[in-house]
């Protein structure tokens, strides 16, 4: 049974399919619809290797959100790479777009606990930051204690969840009726176009050097230490954008960090080297995994955490591309060209922060039940990166701050390969959490999964486990 919320989803999918949209150099041409088979994914050609930010966008006190449902771009048959790309750039743009002192998404959208259950502000402060384990590996990010050498002290980063009224009224909605049975367990069901969650990591303005502290995002936030709520001014290091447009149900998967607090993987070398403190990664060099990987109760190599491939595009030995579902270099190029021009453009803070990837899937030319149900259907299964399959876009994206310990999950970089790249679908699929297995595009969302499961009497507790023993059973077909 369709809700209200897919109804109106599906009438304005329908209507478009009156019209189809070919996406040239992320312009728009209309043309009449035929019957004509999917394009694929990979075949579609683009005019120029150019994948660029809009003049419209700048300055950036005058950020118009992206255009998402119907007659936007992604509103066809046949989408390019560069539109998931200028997607992103422009919501992280609105998103952080200056407002009353503030930013756009701590002004108008709603903070919320794992259980997407409000936060109530603290100490007179609305930024509220308590959470600290990251998601599956439960590993905690601590900076590195000689990047502020003034204080030599490492830092905890923490964490912060948001999300706008149009998820949280179709969260409620969904909630509400998958616990009575008008919607069953297994189903079909997708997050109206426009849901939007944001998940942000932060540090105590102290870890940072003074002389660097200007390139950072700053504001205040309630800090919860030794029991009790403090004021204190934090940094804003990453985020995760992730929204919903039309014919892209599983949303879009994009993420952003601060461009100076590690450095990478350099696969020429199969070497990490730095020859300066950063806030992540001390000085020196490192040639395993072990500043990545989780062990017991803290990394296997203290201060060395650094970032396995750059824009989640995954290399080889030698650095070539790794041959995946896409062609390469054209992601990568388009990510690195956006980037430059936002760059040049941007006179504020935020050009110290850069777009490190997103994923999505191709859904080109399918209607939208075939996308909810190919979503239902291949479950984890959508992560794969192996040719033939539908991932697109970064397909080993992670953000250093807050997949440090999940990028990839084997013991030696020789290890991996297309058959166990990690991405957030690897996690982020229509599998609930619960003993039943049941499957739905909702729970993509794992703060909704985790909304349903609260709501169906598990404790915060209870529903961690969950969450643990499903990561470790991805954990164990990826390892």
């Amino acid at each position: 049974m369709k809700t209200k919320f897919a109804n109106l989803a599906s009438s304005s999918l329908v209507a478009c399919l009156v019209i189809f949209v070919i996406v040239i150099s992320c312009k728009t041409d209309k043309k009449e619809k035929t019957d004509q088979q999917p394009v694929a994914y990979e075949n579609v050609q683009e005019k120029s290797n150019d994948c660029n930010c809009e003049p419209a966008w700048f300055p950036h006190t005058q950020t118009p959100p992206p255009e998402e449902g119907k007659g936007s771009p992604f509103d066809t048959t046949s989408t390019t790479n560069c539109i998931f790309q200028q997607w992103s750039w422009q919501k992280f743009l609105w998103l952080t777009k200056p407002e009353n002192g503030k930013t756009v998404f701590e002004n108008k959208l709603i903070q919320v606990s794992d259980l997407m259950i409000p936060v109530e502000p603290q100490s007179g402060l609305s930024l509220v930051l308590k959470d600290i384990e990251q998601a599956g590996s439960d590993g905690v990010l601590k900076t590195n204690s000689q990047f502020n050498s003034s204080i030599s002290k490492s830092d905890t980063v923490y964490y912060s969840i948001h999300i706008n009224d149009t998820l949280k009224v179709a969260a409620d909605h969904f909630k509400t009726a998958i616990l009575d049975g008008s919607i069953p367990h297994n189903n079909t069901e997708t997050f109206p176009i426009g849901s939007l969650e944001l998940k942000v990591s932060w540090v105590k303005t102290s870890a940072i050097p003074t002389d660097k502290l200007s390139t950072y995002y700053q504001t205040k936030a309630a800090i919860y230490e030794n029991g009790a709520y403090v004021k204190s001014d934090v940094a804003l290091l990453g985020m995760h954008v992730v929204g919903v447009v039309i014919n892209h149900p599983e949303f879009i998967w994009a993420t952003f960090e601060h461009n100076d607090m590690a450095p990478y993987y350099d696969w020429s070398t199969n070497i990490v080297s730095s020859t300066d403190e950063k806030l992540l990664y001390g000085k020196g060099n490192t040639s395993s995994l072990d500043g990545i990987t989780w062990s017991g109760n803290q990394p296997k190599e203290p201060n060395k955490a650094f970032t396995l491939f750059e824009f989640g595009v995954p290399r080889t030995q030698g650095n070539g591309f790794m041959e995946t579902s896409q062609k390469e270099p054209k992601n990568y190029d388009n990510i690195k060209n956006i980037n430059s021009c936002v760059a040049s453009k941007l006179k504020d803070v935020w050009k110290n922060y850069f777009y490190n990837g997103g994923i999505w899937i191709d859904t080109d030319g399918l209607p939208p039940q075939k996308q909810a149900d190919t979503i239902q259907k291949l479950a984890g299964n959508i992560s794969h990166a192996t040719k033939g399959s539908i991932a697109r876009g970064s397909l080993n994206l992670s953000n250093l701050t807050m997949e440090t310990y999940t990028q990839t999950f084997q013991s030696d970089v020789h290890d991996i390969n297309v058959n166990n790249l990690v991405n957030c679908f690897v996690c982020h699929n229509s599998e609930n959490f619960n003993e039943d297995k049941a499957k739905s595009p909702l729970y993509l969302s794992h703060i909704f999964n985790a909304y349903l499961q609260h709501g169906a009497g598990k404790t915060h507790d209870e529903i961690n486990t969950l969450k643990i023993k499903e990561f470790n059973e991805q954990f164990m077909k990826k390892g």
